[in-house]
């Protein structure tokens, strides 16, 4: 039985905290948030306990750290779990500073603790399909990649002026699928991106854009983002390769489809991530849990998160000079 403290007891903490309770093989101990009535809470309703933010990583009866705190506070925690000899488990990104993400993912690897990175959609059943599918050849030499990921409301502005941008912030997911489906590393990135929203735009960044990847062997990745989607979270990948093509479609509450004199109807995607990662997030525990058992898993290293990290500045970086540019090394 493996005992976690889990940092975090906001909407994705909530999320980990009712996985982490009904894993056959784990146990939530203990729950840490700088909002103590949140932690309370959290914890009451899954028969934990709280801790303080600073004794949440050194408790001598916890097994593991999941981290699912604000986005500034990740390398510190991590590199808090290093010395105690904890692993983790930590929400995407590492570090909004590609120096900092380094700094705690080279705390890790000397420590020698396990650290993995919640890109949770590497673990979304048809994605994993998708995967294998490439990986055993059904379509012949992968060439070009297609990913989609809209979602279907900005965000607060509030919110958009802390997050390091789209790319760091929503893009990062689908900058980590097209590595993992790749199976190489991008050697160019060339961004382009627009503001529709002027409350964002305002806050300097942008709602809609379109990156395109390219890896040493020529292969093509183009990633579209968008931050409104009026049909739902518009989550959509298709592989092309020199044989066929193998495609992962949005996911409805029912396949169920209607036809009449209007047409074919189906019901719409579903609403957003809670609902359509769903089982990602209960997949990837298992896996974590795997791993701390010697098994082999898909999970996002700590170095896979630095890659993504440095994708996506590299994005900024052509976004501001126009022109394609090489990820940072």
């Amino acid at each position: 039985m493996i005992r976690f403290t889990l940092i975090g007891a906001g909407r994705i903490g909530r999320i980990h905290a009712g996985n982490i309770a009904r894993h056959p093989q784990a146990r939530l101990a203990y729950v840490a948030d700088a909002d103590a009535r949140a932690a309370e809470a959290l914890a009451q309703q899954f028969s934990a306990q709280t801790i303080s933010l600073d004794a949440a990583v050194t408790a001598r009866d916890v097994d593991a750290v999941l981290i699912a705190s604000s986005t500034d506070t990740h390398a510190d925690y991590i590199e808090r779990c290093a010395a105690a000899g904890k692993p983790v488990l930590c929400e995407k990104p590492l570090d909004l500073d590609a120096q900092r993400a380094s700094a705690c993912v080279k705390a890790a690897q000397k420590a020698g603790i396990p650290l993995y990175l919640g890109f949770n959609r590497r673990y979304d059943p048809s994605f994993m399909r998708l995967k294998r599918e490439i990986a055993a050849g059904t379509i012949g030499t992968l060439e070009t990649l297609h990913i989609i990921s809209r979602d279907p409301a900005p965000p607060p502005v509030e919110y958009i002026k802390r997050s390091g941008g789209l790319f760091r912030d929503m893009m990062i997911h689908d900058l980590d699928m097209a590595r993992w489906l790749l199976g190489a590393e991008p050697v160019e990135v060339f961004a382009r991106g627009s503001a529709v929203d002027p409350g964002i735009g305002a806050a300097g960044d942008v709602d809609t854009a379109m990156v395109m990847l390219r890896t040493a062997r020529g292969q093509l990745c183009q990633i579209a983002n968008s931050r409104r989607c009026s049909f739902g979270y518009d989550q959509r990948i298709e592989a092309f390769g020199s044989q066929g093509m193998v495609r992962a479609d949005n996911h409805t509450a029912t396949s169920v489809t209607v036809a009449g004199t209007s047409g074919f109807n189906t019901e719409p995607a579903l609403p957003f991530f809670l609902e359509r990662y769903a089982a990602a997030y209960r997949l990837e525990l298992d896996d974590f849990v795997n791993a701390l058992n010697d098994q082999r898993v898909e999970l996002a290293t700590g170095e896979d998160g630095l890659r993504a990290l440095l994708l996506a500045d590299a994005a900024q970086r052509s976004l501001t000079s126009g022109a394609p540019v090489a990820p940072g090394a």
